[in-house]
């Protein structure tokens, strides 16, 4: 590979030349006039595009919210994390950072935790005292992503500002995003000095910090058997006498009231 030099840089493919990004900085190498892939080289650059596509719509999705800088190597990051837990298994990004060098744990001993309601809560705890820096800015993200639409279905954002000299009692911020998809929640939190973030990249850190799947629905379904049993029932007892009217109708009952096991199916 070489180092792209010039004033204008690019990405991608032109003409018999690649150009890419990575670690800050632009570089470019020439295709290879044939390329060979056996069965697994295939499957494996089938996977890294499947991640690519989903990393991307993450990435985007929180692009517009997030105040602290991605470091350079954060794209082969989220891929490498999505391969690796499983292009369907988006709950395996909880804890990525975008900022590799520092986490929110830096700020909170005592993790904060999602609710099923949507309700981010951050424990009470004594804050770390970093010098210079006088208070935090807690920020959350939460977005609503449909992988199988490609698209955003909805972003909500909440923040507070917490003074490092003073006890924190504990906050509980809402983060619930109606809609199809699935939830990812991302916590930013900056050091702040006389008023603006620090410019040490220490302070500042962005991690995703929750994941939930689309929540599935509970629908029953009665048994073939069952539903021909109380046909039978219903016949004989339109032929049969008053005693066996009877008996049939209580056979139904029990019938109904037996509890048939359910089908699960995802919204």
């Amino acid at each position: 590979m070489a180092k792209q030099t010039s004033l204008f840089t690019f990405t991608g493919k032109a003409g018999n030349m690649i150009g890419y990004y990575r670690d800050g900085k632009h570089y470019f190498r020439s295709m290879p006039e044939t390329v060979r892939q056996t069965t697994a080289t295939r499957r494996a650059a089938q996977r890294f595009g499947a991640a690519s596509s989903k990393a991307r719509l993450i990435r985007g999705a929180f692009a517009n919210d997030l105040d602290v800088h991605c470091d350079g190597g954060h794209i082969n990051r989220l891929n490498k994390t999505i391969i690796k837990g499983g292009v369907r298994n988006t709950e395996a990004i909880a804890g990525f950072r975008f900022n590799q060098h520092t986490g929110t744990d830096r700020f909170f001993t005592v993790a904060p935790t999602l609710s099923e309601d949507g309700i981010l809560h951050i424990p009470p705890q004594v804050l770390p005292q970093f010098r210079g820096i006088s208070t935090l800015e807690v920020k959350v993200i939460a977005t609503r992503i449909h992988f199988g639409e490609r698209r955003v279905t909805g972003t909500e954002t909440a923040m507070i500002v917490l003074n490092t000299h003073e006890a924190f009692a504990g906050a509980a911020l809402n983060v619930d995003v109606p809609g199809k998809g699935t939830l990812i929640v991302t916590l930013q939190v900056r050091g702040m000095c006389s008023g603006r973030a620090s410019f040490n990249r220490k302070y500042l850190a962005a991690d995703v910090i929750a994941v939930q799947e689309p929540q599935t629905k509970q629908v029953f379904h009665k048994p073939e058997h069952q539903q021909q049993a109380v046909l039978q029932q219903r016949l004989q007892s339109l032929t049969g006498t008053p005693q066996q009217q009877a008996a049939a109708a209580a056979q139904r009952q029990k019938i109904t009231a037996v509890s048939s096991p359910p089908v699960i199916q995802r919204e």
